[in-house]
């Protein structure tokens, strides 16, 4: 790499500034980014296997969303939908009616965030229902703010000190069998199914570690959801928008969830997110009891609908399933040559590894050391997990062969390295 000299003055600058807890993984300072890669103010070019945490699955800086933006920041940036209405919204809405799982009328709702989705999901479903109860999933995040926070399972970092956390959150294990028995025991020993408003579920579950449920969990789940007057929250932030090879993760078992929430992808680094529901249920709550200033910003709505376009005119589900096959190749490869990696998870183009120990136990220093490796060698990765070792792959569908193979190569020094079969440096390559 080059000299540390931006970087480091960034860096510095930034411990005055920002507070410790809010930490980054690298250490680069961007200047820009296309594609699959980023470059900082140095020179220096990465490849990018975490798209800004599932964010730029269409890639940085894709020409139609930048066009899109531009052509909206010069007529206006904000007047407050709450106040003084536009059509983008309307317009995005219709879409995304369109395309989400479920034959029925649905209306849309706009955030920022997607912990503000799942939270107005969880809203609009206990007005609806009249009733306070939410189960969630062990090994969740479903965001930061207090009632995502509480909804989110692994306590430190996102958890450590800063309770009390909202009440009536039920937990249950995730991918178990959800047969009649198993719920009902569940529903005598921690919450009366009469007082549940809603199950949340991630599909595949993201920052939990990329972990998939069997073929029928979300089939007899929704089942016993419907037979209980529970609604099904199905929350797509990171597995939505192509992650796995359709449009919403949920699609690959044929469900069709009450309410859906959306963001990351959606709007390519924009910060917008939704809830797509069933129209009754969307429709049930006052006037005015949902909203925000910022909620359904212009400028992130026409973004939206760059996206989408994009999606159509591209085939970027195509080149998601594409990516998906090849991920899992290189990953199954490395699986057989490495001991250290205890298997290939996930779903489509949303894949991990997991690192363990020779005991078997998991290798969270392993997982960090890997990912400082890749770093300094020109790639971007990210671990998860409860246990913090499992690496998450969330590279741009539209990254070139060149840069996916140039990415494993890392990769695979990088495993060579911290499994002690050290292979030449790649630094010098990967400049």
């Amino acid at each position: 790499m080059k000299s540390q000299g931006w970087n480091k003055n960034w860096h510095d600058a930034r411990l005055e500034i920002i507070p410790n807890g809010h930490t980054s993984s690298t250490t680069c300072y961007v200047a820009a980014a296309q594609g699959a890669i980023i470059r900082d103010g140095e020179g220096n070019e990465y490849i990018d296997f975490a798209g800004g945490i599932g964010v730029m699955n269409i890639g940085h800086s894709h020409p139609n969303v930048v066009a899109a933006i531009k052509t909206q920041v010069e007529k206006f940036t904000h007047t407050c939908f709450a106040v003084a209405p536009y059509d983008a919204p309307v317009r995005l809405a219709q879409r995304l009616a369109a395309l989400t799982p479920g034959k029925f009328a649905k209306k849309v709702m706009f955030l920022n965030s997607g912990a503000e989705a799942v939270e107005n999901a969880v809203k609009i479903a206990r007005y609806f229902t009249k009733r306070p109860a939410i189960i969630v999933f062990e090994n969740a995040y479903h965001g930061r703010t207090l009632l995502t926070m509480s909804m989110t399972s692994k306590v430190k970092p996102y958890k450590l000190g800063f309770g009390p956390f909202a009440p009536e959150i039920y937990r249950m294990p995730y991918g178990d069998a959800v047969g009649p028995d198993h719920l009902k025991d569940f529903f005598i020993k921690n919450v009366n199914p009469e007082a549940v408003a809603a199950v949340v579920a991630e599909p595949v579950q993201g920052e939990g570690g990329f972990v998939a449920p069997p073929p029928g969990y979300f089939q007899q789940l929704t089942q016993i959801c419907h037979e209980q007057g529970i609604l099904f929250i199905c929350d797509e932030i990171q597995s939505g928008m192509g992650r796995t090879g359709r449009m919403f993760a949920i699609e690959h078992w044929g469900v069709e969830p009450d309410l859906i929430c959306v963001a990351k992808s959606l709007a390519a680094g924009m910060p917008l997110s939704a809830v797509v529901g069933r129209q009754e249920i969307m429709d049930s709550v006052h006037d005015a009891g949902l909203g925000g200033t910022y909620v359904a910003n212009p400028v992130a709505c026409e973004a939206a609908l760059a996206v989408l376009d994009v999606f159509e005119r591209e085939d970027m589900l195509n080149k998601s399933v594409i990516l998906g096959q090849k991920l899992r190749s290189h990953l199954e490869h490395l699986a057989k040559r490495y001991p250290i990696v205890g298997g290939v998870r996930g779903l489509g183009a949303m894949l991990g590894i997991e690192l363990i120990e020779k005991d078997g136990m998991s290798a969270t220093d392993l997982a960090k050391q890997l990912a400082t490796y890749c770093f300094e060698n020109g790639l971007i990765i990210l671990v998860c997990g409860s246990y913090g070792n499992i690496v998450r792959l969330l590279p741009p569908f539209v990254i070139t062969d060149e840069q996916l193979a140039k990415a494993f190569d890392i990769m695979e020094s990088g495993l060579a390295h911290i499994s002690g079969r050290v292979q030449p440096s790649l630094s010098a390559a990967a400049q």
